[in-house]
């Protein structure tokens, strides 16, 4: 009896230090992770990372698939809505929706309908803009992003200054960029701001000064609660390869 249940327990403890690194290598946590799961006691250490680490995701992630689910629900109530009703904002409404979803070529096209119907408020240029953006395209993101910017310089909590400059930065405009960039960052702490910033500064050779962008990424992650180091955990890898990139 005693055999099978240490035999049992040891299955279990194999499973358990697997399904703790595999966590591990996809979300990427502080390193010292690493050596709880391998070297503290099996499989307590994996339990206690599983505990720490991984469970808060299983709850953020329950979350987000309810709202996707409800999300997607929506959105196919929409796309049946503006085939008798093109209001202006119900496509409004469709783009954003579209845009949670990582639907951007989708998003973009619901925001053009928008804009052509006579919508004149900020949000649909902004959020067509943004998806241009990062649809390849930031020619046809800078007028929309300026647009935003002119009317609120800090809009969408400095982001909107912050990706017109990025937007800037790519097609060459680099004097304009590098001016923004440091104007938004008088306030900005978005670490999407300061890696772009770390960007332009990489490839017009400023090795030192892309470091110290770099690095203010990584600096502000001990003073941040938990779930909001989860949430920035894709930028803080993003400086990491940018640092290894950039030797001192």
């Amino acid at each position: 009896m005693g055999f099978l249940l240490n035999f049992v327990f040891s299955w279990w403890g194999i499973l358990l230090e697997i399904l703790a690194l595999v966590h591990f290598f996809r979300r990427r946590p502080d390193w010292w992770w690493l050596l709880v799961i391998i070297f503290a006691w099996p499989p307590w250490g994996a339990i206690i990372y599983l505990v720490v680490e991984a469970l808060p995701d299983t709850r953020d992630y329950s979350g987000q698939s309810f709202r996707g689910f409800s999300r997607r629900k929506r959105i196919r109530e929409l796309e049946d809505l503006v085939k008798v009703n093109r209001a202006v904002g119900n496509f409004e409404d469709l783009g954003d929706l579209y845009m949670d979803d990582g639907r951007l070529r989708e998003a973009r096209a619901a925001f053009d309908q928008s804009i052509a119907l006579g919508s004149r408020t900020t949000d649909p240029f902004y959020r067509r803009g943004v998806c241009a953006l990062f649809l390849g395209d930031p020619q046809a993101a800078i007028p929309d992003l300026e647009r935003a910017v002119n009317e609120d310089p800090e809009y969408d909590f400095h982001r909107a200054a912050g990706l017109l400059a990025h937007a800037y930065a790519l097609t060459g405009q680099k004097d304009k960029a590098e001016a923004l960039f440091r104007a938004s960052l008088k306030l900005s702490t978005l670490s999407e701001t300061y890696l772009n910033f770390a960007d332009l500064l990489a490839e017009e050779g400023r090795r030192a000064e892309a470091r110290d962008w770099a690095r203010k990424v990584l600096e502000k992650a001990p003073a941040m609660p938990g779930y909001q180091r989860r949430r920035e955990r894709p930028w803080f890898r993003r400086a990491r390869k940018m640092l290894r990139s950039l030797p001192a």
